[in-house]
């Protein structure tokens, strides 16, 4: 009997943690027993599975940026629906990334219907364009949703649907803030925000300096405030390259890799990030936080024009939550002064400080379900999977 293989799919860095964590969950029940493949980036590869296909350039927000990058979407689908058709796996597990995964699982299936296809984060049918959720059902076998409220969006159309809970939410440990402030230099009672500058090339082009102007709007106003800067991987090299020559920016600030992340996060009183996983992240450890962002404004007109945002909220803490708890700033409310404004109103009031990280830790305890979201992925995949 042949060992049965596990391909796995993420076009992007967020997905590809989720790729990580599965896989370690997988071989915590079957071991050496199950073969894997699949197409990623570092994290996959460091669990021993390397990328068939080249994700840069993946990570693509927006109608028009998808436009831009058509061709380049269509050869590295074309080349992973090869791949996989090539290998013949038990099962593929697709992670996010909405308009990509759908693409392959297309393909995959229409060329060969046995490969059984599990869709990992459904496309947000809660908040805009519900149509999706019937095109879902129509291409992949099950769902795996990382959100309690959205499986009648699904199993309405017959597709199945397993909430596991959002492996995110487990992923943060608790840092050492005391630490991380010896470590770097940082006072013990010196007031300090936290600045995420996104994960995406598309992130850093249209967030980079509205944030910073922001930036300088704060300090001139409370220059003895500290920024702490977590530079994301994929986009490491072009967020360090812009602040070395970045005459706007303290001399002192502290600029360190995801590897401190959890420690920056428990050293900070705040966070001014771009809108993401990470707000998840922020939320989980209770750092109040201003959440920023901007699509191409052609993409947002038509956004506005059709109606497609459901939702008066964009961070999924606040879907949750029914409630503003992150500090939502998108598009034409993502103004320097408007985030100056909001993160002076929390560096101003401890007190509200303290409130909101008290209700982001209880939100993000009733989104992460009973936990071990991974390991209750994994029982899913495996019930796809020729018996050990």
């Amino acid at each position: 009997m042949t060992t049965p293989l596990v391909y796995i799919v993420a076009a992007e860095r967020s997905g590809e943690l989720l790729g990580a964590d599965l896989i370690r969950s997988l071989r915590k029940v079957r071991g050496d027993s199950l073969d894997f493949a699949g197409v990623g980036g570092a994290a996959m590869a460091a669990e021993g599975v390397p990328t068939a296909v080249d994700i840069d350039g993946l990570a693509i927000i927006g109608w028009i940026d998808g436009l831009l990058a058509f061709r380049r979407v269509k050869e590295r689908v074309a080349l992973t629906v090869a791949d996989i058709l090539a290998r013949k796996p038990d099962v593929v597990v697709l992670i996010d990334s909405w308009g990509f995964m759908l693409r392959v699982a297309q393909g995959v299936r229409a060329a060969d219907p046995s490969i059984k296809l599990i869709k990992y984060v459904g496309p947000q049918v809660f908040a805009t364009r519900p149509g999706r959720a019937k095109t879902l059902a129509a291409t992949v076998d099950h769902l795996l949703s990382i959100v309690s409220f959205d499986a009648p969006f699904y199993t309405d159309f017959g597709l199945p649907v397993t909430f596991v809970g959002n492996p995110t939410l487990e992923r943060m440990t608790v840092g050492d803030g005391a630490a991380f402030r010896a470590s770097h230099g940082l006072d013990p009672d010196a007031q300090a925000m936290l600045v995420l500058f996104g994960s995406r090339p598309a992130e850093i082009r249209r967030m980079y300096d509205v944030m910073v102007q922001a930036i300088e709007r704060i300090l001139r106003r409370q220059p003895a405030l500290k920024i702490v800067i977590v530079v994301a991987e994929p986009v490491a090299e072009v967020v360090q390259a812009r602040l070395q020559i970045d005459t706007r920016m303290p001399d002192d600030i502290i600029i360190v890799s995801e590897a401190e992340k959890a420690d920056a996060f428990a050293a900070v009183d705040l966070a001014l990030a771009c809108s993401g996983t990470v707000i998840t992240e922020l939320a989980t450890t209770g750092v109040p936080t201003v959440a920023a962002y901007r699509l191409g404004w052609i993409t947002w007109a038509l956004i506005r024009m059709l109606n497609v945002m459901k939702s008066p909220y964009t961070t999924l803490v606040n879907m949750a939550s029914d409630s503003n708890l992150v500090l939502e700033h998108v598009q034409t409310r993502c103004t320097a002064p408007r985030l100056a404004a909001s993160t002076q109103s929390l560096l101003d009031s401890p007190e509200r400080r303290r409130q909101i990280g008290q209700a982001l830790r209880q939100a993000t305890d009733e989104m992460r379900g009973e936990g071990k979201a991974s390991d209750r992925a994994a029982e899913v995949v495996l019930q796809y999977l020729p018996r050990a």
